[in-house]
């Protein structure tokens, strides 16, 4: 036992067993292979992990009621009760390893067919009833292994070799990792303990959505979650950036490298790409200039800067020619037929900003992209390309000024989104706060955003900031109508700060803080976003549609658990690594 504890000798180790925690091997530390699909959730009981292979199958160790966990972490669980222990954990990206009291039934159950068990928990071989997929369950005096092959030798062999790995040395070398992250910031040491706890959880799920270099991807790569989403998004791998930063600066830039790789003949950067080479016509928005940028800042790589700048030029360039269709300075998102996601490319998917299905000049949009425009200006400076900063820095003060001149509404004192016609929306959204990332704002303006944030009519809710105005008419829980977003909280919080209102920032980070550990504490996950009302659990929130029970990922996507950037930017705000 005494070699077990020092798996968990650290009392802030993540510990919270929760529906829906992601258990897959990291890219952190070394082969992963996505079209596998061998990642894991765990399920509703202690010891029960659902395994998403094409053919839907379960582990079950039939762990006593009485035990305890210890440690619940993306490729290790420890728990333990009076009279034993077991331990999980990945050995490598096909193979779980784990020690658990031969008295234990541990059980792999399909779900075809109601779900097949077999009598003989010593060993499963399942034949591939489509493509080339195997699972083989091995065990032996204690130990035992579970392996994914395509063929059923290559999953056995796996699987006598996994029986042969010491389990404690591998869980501890995993659990090594979360000895070596940043401190908190100095304004968390009175809640410590239960920071600690949260910032190991964040970088838990910050590892083990990190995958490695995979068919045309050429380095390590993020997603937003292994399951359901799979794939590389471009605005995530900015935010997903930004806590990695504070971690592992260097596999930061390579999210960044990666999507920036991702880029067409023609400048555009797709909204999502998978290892295969395919990848959505569609784009997403601009914040890898930003990315970049912070990322320099942490690993002080030049080379990377001139890696990325003519690629973010080329960006920019297609995103003015392509997504300005009335040519007066302003951009506009795709929009699109699919009413549960009217403008994917905004990633506000389902926000009644659109709708009425007509095109407008967004506030979102235009605010990125003159962001983006200056960072790379600051790239362009930094690379001795002074005309070309020039340039830059010239595009972006334009846009920021044609945002300033045609998207205010003087009499709501806010920012709104503009018809073609010249009309501004009445739709009071989230974005309407975005223009405080810009450097000139003016004053007053900043002072009606902030009244607009802080009034209970409209955007300060129970725990802010809301997706839409609580007033509006579709306001719910349903994603981009009503919920509140970590990602928005974040950018808001940069926001104040650049526009020195840090009294304002330092609340309404602590808020975002307090929502996302909450939750934890209760569910053991960091959620996809938020009610903002808090009348509502997340896990009852709905999702492009009403909410499912009970919970079950693979008939009903609800609300998305262990998602990367709520962890990634949560991070980046517990150590305050986050740059303005």
């Amino acid at each position: 036992m005494e070699s077990l504890q020092a798996l968990y000798l650290n009392k802030h180790q993540p510990d919270i067993w929760g529906e829906g925690i992601l258990f897959a091997y990291s890219g952190l530390d070394g082969t992963t292979d996505s079209a596998a699909q061998f990642v894991a959730t765990s399920g509703s009981g202690i010891g029960q992990f659902l395994i998403h292979t094409p053919i839907r199958r379960r582990l079950n160790i039939s762990i006593p009621q009485t035990s305890h966990v210890r440690v619940i972490t993306g490729d290790t669980f420890v728990a333990d009760w009076e009279e034993g222990h077991v331990i999980l954990t990945y050995a490598e990206w096909h193979t779980l390893v784990g020690i658990a009291p031969m008295h234990l039934l541990i059980s792999v159950e399909k779900e075809l067919n109601g779900g097949e068990v077999s009598p003989d928990v010593s060993k499963l071989g399942s034949n591939p009833e489509h493509g080339s997929e195997v699972v083989f369950l091995r065990r032996l005096d204690g130990q035992f292994s579970l392996s994914y092959g395509r063929t059923l030798e290559e999953a056995g062999n796996r699987a006598q070799q996994g029986l042969e790995v010491n389990v404690r040395h591998t869980a501890e070398r995993h659990l090594q990792s979360y000895d070596l992250l940043p401190e908190l910031s100095a304004n968390q040491v009175e809640q410590h303990s239960d920071r600690l706890r949260l910032l190991k959880k964040c970088y838990s799920i910050m590892r083990v959505n990190t995958l490695s270099k995979e068919g045309a991807i050429q380095q390590r790569w993020s997603t937003p979650n292994r399951v359901p989403h799979r794939y590389m998004w471009l605005w995530d791998s900015a935010f997903h950036s930004f806590g990695m930063n504070d971690a592992h600066p260097d596999a930061a830039w390579d999210f960044l490298r990666s999507m920036l790789e991702m880029r067409q003949e023609c400048g555009m950067i797709p909204i999502t790409a998978v290892w295969t080479g395919e990848f959505v016509s569609v784009t997403q928005p601009p914040l890898l200039a930003w990315a970049v940028w912070n990322n320099f800042l942490r690993n002080k790589k030049s080379e990377n800067l001139a890696y990325a700048f003519p690629i973010l030029e080329k960006y920019l360039a297609w995103d003015l020619a392509n997504r300005d269709e009335n040519k007066n300075g302003l951009l506009e998102w795709k929009i699109e037929l699919d009413t549960n996601c009217r403008s994917g490319e905004s990633g506000a998917d389902n926000s009644p900003r659109f709708d009425s299905g007509e095109q407008l000049d967004v506030v979102d949009f235009s605010v990125f992209a003159a962001n983006d425009m200056l960072y790379t200006a600051l790239i362009a400076e930094e690379l001795g390309e002074a005309e070309r900063a020039e340039t830059w820095r010239s595009r972006s003060q334009s846009m920021s000024s044609a945002i300033h001149l045609m998207l205010w509404n003087e009499e709501e004192g806010f920012y709104y989104d503009r018809k073609f016609n010249g009309e501004l929306s009445n739709v009071k959204a989230v974005s309407g706060f975005l223009p405080l990332l810009l450097l000139d704002l003016p004053s007053e303006r900043v002072d009606r955003l902030i009244s607009a944030l802080q009034d209970s009519s409209h955007f300060g809710s129970v725990v802010p900031v809301p997706s839409v105005s609580l007033s509006h008419s579709s306001y719910s829980t349903d994603m981009w109508r009503g919920p509140t977003w970590i990602n928005m909280n974040y950018l808001i919080v940069i926001g104040l700060t650049r526009q020195g209102r840090l009294e304002e920032a330092q609340r309404l980070k602590e808020q975002t803080i307090a929502l996302v550990d909450k939750y934890y504490k209760q569910y053991g996950v960091l959620f996809e976003y938020y009610d903002s009302s808090d009348h509502t659990a997340p896990v009852q929130c709905d999702r492009k549609g009403l909410f499912k029970e009970p919970y079950d990922i693979r008939q009903k996507v609800n609300v998305i658990r262990d998602y990367h950037w709520t962890a990634a930017l949560t991070f980046s705000l517990l150590v305050e690594g986050y740059r303005v």
